[in-house]
């Protein structure tokens, strides 16, 4: 804390430049979770403050995030669908969990556990991202176009003949709950369902609409329909902003263009008065604690959320602390893994009292802050501020803005999200796994499961059956390879037998470095840290890895990314020992040899060694 004011400027001018970004972004992340933009910009205000107030990354801005709005997305579904369609009547218990998420989180970090999300395989986090990205294309496909399904009276009609069986078995259920037996009681059954209005059965017709419309597979579902009922003026107000948004960007990236085609094309709307549909009313005024949360609290109503709660801080962690890393690639800094989590914990608790949608780690708004000059915490709890600010003196403005304008928005941030670097890799990767006649990648198989899983059935069961894939495979390879090489221990770091001869005037230009073992997901972290290993006067470095068994995708990227750093530092790598799965992986994307070329992959450190002789020059 001694720190947080010794970079004022800085911090200010990023923590305001990361909350105007964050602005549009709260807003569209709110309405697609279903409980309203107001629920985004609480979520991003409170956890913007304290996740950078407690947390372990200095200068990392937190609020709503795709991935943890999808998920959310999901919870307030299901809580509001067993709670007769009543956003109001359900948010209680939405609340709860949020809080749940966010109380784990805190459990997490005082467990120590933030160092365990490394062994998250990269086939599974970017099966996860693209399937984000899917997720948010598809739902925000209907509000893009201006269609809504319970407004569509001809899609309502088909529902209310199942809205009058779910009105008569919520009699039932008030009876069964009074002590009223029906059999007995008929007469009394029959004079409650008289007395059902048509309101009622047309309110939980458009309730069902919905329910049947929503998700991905809603959403291709009613497709076809909504097609028939485009809104050109709507469409034409997404599509507005999606331009802008990707057109802005050639011009200059000093002004977000996110939020010029938020200003740009709601201005349009609202100046020529072109009747476009609103988002809904954000309040006025100072956010206040929902406990209500509390008094209608009860174990067994959340009980079945437990697992979920669970499942949204582990993914709150793994977004969190994939930013972190970010940031310390950009800032040259070391987080701390848990107390990034403590802290993302409590602003998530504080979020969820408040009535906010969960959050967590921004990337693009971290990034942000630190090129716009932010350093310490200050910068985080700057960008909260600014957003509370922005709410209490613009809601009434904000109110105004368009719907199809935030889908637009999220049309973007969907498209952004997808991991294209792993999409591109998949017809370059080894095909390791046969099932019959057909030859598979084991890293693709899981990418596509896990991407093909999460848009079409749940995030959740998604991602662990991709991690349970994962090991398994993992198991299996390495067993493979301790069966073929089953004589080899590890060895302490330290000079092998045939390097006693290095000449002693070159090794402060020469950096040995010994990789013993499989470079997988489990491992990546450590090899990461290799370039701060080496000494500045270093110009030249071996990396001996006779006894690298195995590399998988995430070994294969951390890799490229020492070699990309090293490269860009003017230091010449060279290789000895390579081994033929390794350079075979790093062949099918071109680090062979286009960051190490042939001539610089020896069989013998002998042969290496004569290499450096003849090319390395004692200037020290």
């Amino acid at each position: 804390m001694k720190n947080l004011f010794s970079n004022i400027k800085g911090d200010a001018f990023g923590g305001i430049t990361a909350g105007i970004v964050a602005l549009p972004l709260a807003l569209a992340f709110g309405v697609s979770s279903g409980l309203g933009p107001e629920a985004g910009l609480y979520g991003a205000i409170f956890i913007s403050f304290f996740a950078a107030l407690f947390g372990g990354t200095a200068t990392q801005i937190s609020g709503p995030t795709a991935p943890m709005t999808a998920v959310s997305m999901v919870v307030i579904a299901g809580i509001v669908a067993a709670n007769d369609g009543s956003v109001e009547k359900a948010l209680p218990a939405i609340l709860i969990v949020f809080l749940m998420a966010g109380l784990i989180q805190i459990g997490l970090g005082f467990l120590g556990l933030g160092k365990y999300i490394r062994y998250i395989p990269y086939p599974v986090v970017s099966g996860f991202m693209t399937a984000i990205g899917v997720i948010i294309l598809l739902t925000q496909i209907l509000p893009s176009i201006g269609y809504y399904p319970k407004e569509d009276e001809a899609f309502v009609e088909n529902f209310k003949p199942q809205a009058e069986e779910v009105i008569l078995e919520n009699i039932l259920k008030e009876e069964a709950g009074e002590g009223i037996l029906v059999l007995e009681n008929f007469k009394e059954t029959i004079k409650r369902s008289d007395q059902i209005t048509p309101a009622q059965i047309l309110t939980e017709s458009q309730t069902l609409a919905a329910k049947d419309a929503s998700g991905t597979v809603g959403a291709i579902k009613v497709l076809p329909r909504a097609l028939k009922h485009i809104n050109w003026l709507e469409l034409a107000l997404a599509l507005g902003t999606i331009f802008i948004i990707y057109g802005f960007k050639r011009i200059t990236t000093v002004i977000p263009s996110t939020l010029v085609a938020l200003v740009v094309m709601s201005g349009i709307a609202y100046g020529f008065n072109l009747g476009y549909r609103p988002i809904s009313e954000i309040p006025g005024g100072i956010p206040v604690p929902r406990l209500e949360m509390f008094t209608t609290f009860s174990l067994t109503s959340v009980t079945p959320y437990i697992f979920t709660a669970l499942t949204l801080s582990l993914l709150g962690a793994i977004d969190s602390l994939l930013t972190s890393v970010v940031a310390d690639n950009m800032t040259k800094t070391k987080h701390k893994p848990n107390k990034e989590l403590i802290g993302q914990g409590i602003g998530n608790s504080i979020a969820a009292v408040f009535g906010g949608i969960p959050g967590a780690g921004a990337t693009i708004r971290t990034v942000v802050n630190i090129n716009a000059g932010g350093k310490t915490k200050l910068s985080g709890m700057i960008a909260g501020v600014m957003l509370l600010l922005i709410m209490l003196a613009l809601s009434d403005v904000a109110s105004k803005i368009p719907a199809a304008v935030l889908a637009g928005i999220l049309i973007t941030v969907g498209i952004g999200v997808m991991d294209y670097k792993g999409l591109r890799a998949i017809p370059s990767l080894p095909k390791d796994i046969k099932f019959g006649p057909l030859k598979l990648s084991s890293e693709v198989l899981i990418m596509l499961v896990v991407l093909v899983l999460s848009t079409f059935w749940d995030l959740i069961y998604a991602v662990g059956i991709g991690l349970v894939i994962a090991s398994l495979m993992f198991m299996k390879k390495i067993g493979d390879l301790t069966a073929e090489r089953s004589d080899v221990k590890s060895l302490k770091e330290e000079a092998w037998a045939d390097e006693g001869k290095f000449p002693e005037s070159l090794k402060e230009e020469v950096f040995i470095k010994h990789v013993k073992g499989p470079l997988f997901f489990g491992s990546t972290s450590d090899f990461q840290a290799l370039t701060e290993q080496i000494p500045q006067t270093a110009k030249t470095v071996i990396l001996r890895l006779g006894r690298m068994q195995y590399m998988d995708q995430s070994g294969l990227y951390a890799m490229e990314d020492m070699l990309q750093e090293l490269k860009k530092n003017n230091v010449e790598v060279l290789f000895v020992g390579l081994l033929k799965q390794p350079r075979y992986m790093m062949e099918r994307i071109d680090i062979i040899p286009d960051f190490i070329p042939n001539e610089h992959i020896f069989e013998d450190f002998k042969t290496c060694l004569n290499w450096v002789k003849d090319n390395v020059d004692d200037i020290y």
